[in-house]
C-alpha cells in the first residue's frame, strides 16, 4: 500500500502510510534544510541546534524528554544532513499523541539554556575530534571537502571548533526558524497508525504555525575535484575515489544507482571480485551513490595496505571505464535485483518508511509506489551505463583523498591517468 499525502492550511505536510499486522510506530518530523544552508559562519549550527533541542523542549528537561517516551516503550533519534534535518520517534502502538507532542516541542519550543549551550559545544568539540582521530572518517570528510572546495557542500555537517564558538542562545533560535520553516517541513508517519489519529494531531501540533518561507537555497554547487592527500603512520591504507555524477532529480538516478552496485555494491561486483578476490588487494571496497539534489557522486572506499593503494586505484579506474562500456544482461538483472532488494527491504521498517516517504515528499512533491519505483529501475539498459559513464568523465575531474603512509600517496595520480589518459 502506498502511503497518502496530506498538507495543512500552512502548507506542512503529512504523510500516512499504515502498515497493518505491526505493534509498533515511527514518527519523523522533518524540515527539508540541513548544512547545506549554512555559510561560512555558520558552520555545523544546524547539528548544534540538533544537540540543543534535546536539553530541554516544551517544559521538559533532557532527562524528562528521553524518560517520558522510554516509560511508554519508544526511543528517541535525530540526524542532521546537508539537506534535511529528522527528529526520529519509534512507539508502540497507541503511543502517536506522545510522540506527536515531544518532536513537536523539540521542534518549536526548545528551551535554548546558554549554560546547556556552553556544555554541547564542548560536547560536539569531541564528536569533531573523535571524527578527525577516525582514519575512515576522515578520509571521506577530506573528500567531500575537496569535492565542493569553498562551497557549504564541501564543510563538515560538525562544522568546526571556531564556527560553533559564535553561537548565542539567541542567534541559534533564529536560525531554528528558518531552518524548520513550515515550507520544507513533513510529519511523516507509518506503521500502527489511525490516519484521523495523525491528521488531528498534526493539526493540533503544528497547524498553528503561520505559513512562512526559511533559508533560501544556496547557490548550485560545482564540483571542483582534486587531491586530498594526508600522511598518517596507519596499518592501513584509507582511499576514496570519487566522480562527478547526477542528483536525486536527474532522469539517471537510477542509473547511477545501479552503476555503483554493479561496480562494487556487493560480493558478486566488479570491484569486489577482481581487487578482493584476483588479485587479494583490499580488504574492504565498495562503490555507492552519494546524491543531493541537483548534484550527485559516484565514489568508491577502499582500505588496502599502501603498496597496494596505486595499483587499487588503477583497477578502480579501469573497472569503471569497462563497465560503462560493456555490462551484460545478466550482471544487469543481478544489480536491479539487489538495488530493488535493498529498497524494499528498507520499506519493512516503520522508520526507513516514514523517512524515505518524507525524502520523496521534500524532493518532489508527491510519493512514489513501490511499483513505480521497480518499473524505473527495470528500465535502465546497458546503453544507459554507456551514456552516464560519459557524462561521469566529460569534465575530467575526479576527487582522490588518501590517508596513509608515504606508499600510498601516489593513488591519486594513478587514478587520474587511469580514468582520463
Amino acid at each position: 500500500m502506498t502511503g497518502r499525502l496530506h498538507t495543512l492550511s500552512n502548507g506542512v505536510r503529512v504523510v500516512f502510510d499504515p502498515m497493518p499486522g505491526l505493534q509498533t510506530l515511527a514518527l519523523t518530523v522533518v524540515a527539508g534544510r540541513g548544512a547545506r544552508y549554512e555559510d561560512e559562519s555558520r558552520s555545523g549550527w544546524s547539528h548544534l541546534l540538533e544537540h540543543m533541542v534535546f536539553k530541554g523542549a516544551g517544559g521538559r528537561t533532557a532527562r524528562a524528554i528521553v524518560e517520558d517516551i522510554e516509560a511508554a516503550g519508544g526511543h528517541l533519534n535525530a540526524a542532521t544532513g546537508y539537506e534535511r534535518t529528522s527528529f526520529q520517534t519509534r512507539s508502540l502502538a497507541g503511543g502517536l499523541p506522545l510522540a506527536m507532542r515531544i518532536t513537536a516541542d523539540l521542534v518549536l519550543r526548545p528551551t535554548m539554556d546558554a549554560g546547556d549551550l556552553v556544555r554541547e559545544k564542548q560536547v560536539v568539540g569531541q564528536e569533531i575530534a573523535e571524527a578527525a582521530d577516525t582514519p575512515d572518517d576522515l578520509v571521506f570528510e577530506l573528500a567531500q571537502e575537496q569535492a565542493f572546495a569553498g562551497q557549504p557542500l564541501g564543510r563538515p555537517i560538525l562544522g568546526t571548533v571556531k564556527s560553533l564558538k559564535s553561537a548565542t542562545p539567541q542567534a541559534l533560535s533564529d536560525w531554528r526558524a528558518a531552518l524548520y520553516a513550515t515550507d520544507r517541513l513533513v510529519v511523516s508517519a507509518a506503521g500502527a497508525v489511525d490516519e484521523d489519529d495523525l491528521l488531528k494531531l498534526a493539526e493540533e501540533s503544528f497547524g498553528h504555525l503561520p505559513a512562512v518561507s526559511g533559508a533560501a537555497l544556496p547557490p548550485a554547487p560545482t564540483f571542483t575535484g582534486g587531491v586530498a592527500a594526508k600522511l598518517r603512520k596507519l596499518e592501513q591504507a584509507h582511499v576514496v575515489m570519487m566522480l562527478p555524477a547526477v542528483g536525486a532529480m536527474d532522469d539517471d538516478y537510477f542509473v547511477l544507482r545501479l552503476f555503483a552496485e554493479a561496480l562494487g555494491g556487493g560480493m558478486s561486483s566488479r570491484l569486489f571480485q577482481e581487487a578482493r578476490e584476483k588479485r587479494g588487494l583490499a580488504y574492504a571496497i565498495d562503490s555507492y551513490a552519494d546524491t543531493y539534489a541537483d548534484v550527485g557522486m559516484l565514489g568508491v572506499y577502499a582500505g588496502c595496505a599502501a603498496a597496494n593503494a596505486v595499483e587499487l586505484a588503477k583497477i578502480t579506474a579501469a573497472e569503471t571505464l569497462a563497465l560503462a562500456a560493456s555490462v551484460s544482461e545478466t550482471e544487469l538483472a543481478r544489480a536491479k535485483a539487489q538495488l530493488k532488494g535493498s529498497l524494499f527491504m528498507g520499506r519493512e521498517q516503520p522508520l526507513n518508511r516514514a523517512e524515505q516517504a518524507a525524502g520523496q515528499t521534500l524532493m518532489f512533491g508527491h510519493l512514489y509506489a513501490p511499483d513505480a519505483i521497480a518499473e524505473a529501475i527495470d528500465k535502465v539498459t546497458p546503453a544507459d551505463f554507456a551514456r552516464l559513464g560519459e557524462r561521469l568523465v566529460a569534465d575530467r575531474r575526479c576527487v582522490v583523498s588518501v590517508l596513509g603512509s608515504k606508499a600510498a600517496q601516489a593513488a591519486p595520480e594513478a587514478f587520474e591517468r587511469a580514468a582520463f589518459g
